[in-house]
Order: C-alpha cells, then sequence, then structure tokens
C-alpha cells in the first residue's frame, strides 16, 4: 500500500513512514518518529523527536507532538495474545498541542485547540480549547485558539479574542461582528 507525502513536509533522519500513510502538506517531523501503518496525518503538522503514531490515529491539521509523546492502541496488550483485531482509534482535532512526554490511551477524541500538558495521561475524550494536566490529567483551564491560557475574563492574552463558557466542558469563541 502507498504511502502519500504532501508538498513541504520535511521529514529528519532515523524516522520511518510505514504503508498506508497519508502525511499532509507543510508538516516537520523530528528524528526517530515511527508513522503507520495506516495512519492519517493533515496539513501543518510537527511532530517532534521521538514520537510513534501507530495505527489507528486520526490527527488533524495544525496539530503539535511534543518530544517523546506516546500514543498507544491497545487497551489491554500482552505479549502472547494478538490484539490486532482490537487497534482502538485516537482522533487529534485541528490545532490540538500535546506536550513532551504526556500519553493518550486509544480510543479517545482530543478536541480542537486543546492542550495537553507535559507528562500529562489523557484516558478519556478531552473538549475543544481544554488545558488538561496530571496523572490521569483533568481539565485545569482553557486555552485560547491562539495558545494562550485564559484567565477568569476568558479573553485571550495573545490576540484579545473572547470566549464564553457554557458549561464546565465546554467553551465557545466569540465572534465579533
Amino acid at each position: 500500500m502507498p504511502v502519500q507525502i504532501g508538498e513541504g513536509t520535511t521529514i529528519w533522519h532515523f524516522s520511518h513512514i510505514l504503508e498506508g500513510v497519508t502525511i499532509g502538506k507543510n508538516c516537520s517531523f523530528g528524528q526517530n518518529v515511527v508513522v503507520g501503518p495506516d495512519v492519517s496525518i493533515g496539513n501543518d503538522c510537527k511532530i517532534q523527536n521521538n514520537v510513534s503514531l501507530y495505527k489507528g490515529v486520526l490527527m488533524e491539521d495544525g496539530v503539535f507532538c511534543g518530544p517523546s509523546c506516546v500514543f498507544t492502541n491497545v487497551i489491554n496488550p500482552r505479549s502472547e495474545v494478538a490484539r490486532k483485531s482490537e487497534f482502538r482509534s485516537t482522533v487529534i482535532k485541528r490545532g490540538a498541542t500535546i506536550g513532551a512526554n504526556s500519553t493518550v490511551v486509544c480510543g479517545n477524541v482530543l478536541g480542537e485547540y486543546c492542550f495537553i500538558a507535559a507528562g500529562a495521561v489523557i484516558v478519556s475524550d478531552v473538549p475543544d480549547f481544554a488545558l488538561m494536566a496530571g496523572v490521569p490529567a483533568r481539565r485545569i483551564g482553557w486555552m485560547s485558539k491562539a495558545g494562550g491560557k485564559l484567565g477568569e475574563d476568558l479573553v485571550c492574552p495573545i490576540d484579545g479574542s473572547r470566549y464564553i463558557e457554557i458549561d464546565s466542558q465546554t467553551l465557545q469563541s466569540v465572534k465579533c461582528i
């Protein structure tokens, strides 16, 4: 099964791209990255050193994966028991940031523009714009689309964009007219 690599994408040494992988345009892969098989990566993604994206990962545009972050694809692996029929997918939505040395347990969706702190362990779905930290990870705040930590006023300190909290798990961007 062929591999598709978009224009402008760079792949550093000692990386492996396996069969059936689709990579978008203008992506960057650090050294020692393993992708696939059958992984889909959008445009403008940055995958830092020592990241493995296993079968079942679907990554939308603009995702950042920090050094040595980990993705799983089986909930209960055993060396002596084949579990390939039990692979679970992990969806990483547009603009998400996944910090260095964090772990994303398979079967979850990481929301748009969420921010996973370094070393966090994701064991459930992550809301859009959520700032997640800890083991297991919990929402400790909100992040803006521009990557600014939102204070109580829910105004981005980087670009001044405004947000409104719909409920404890839902943040929405306020469209200015």
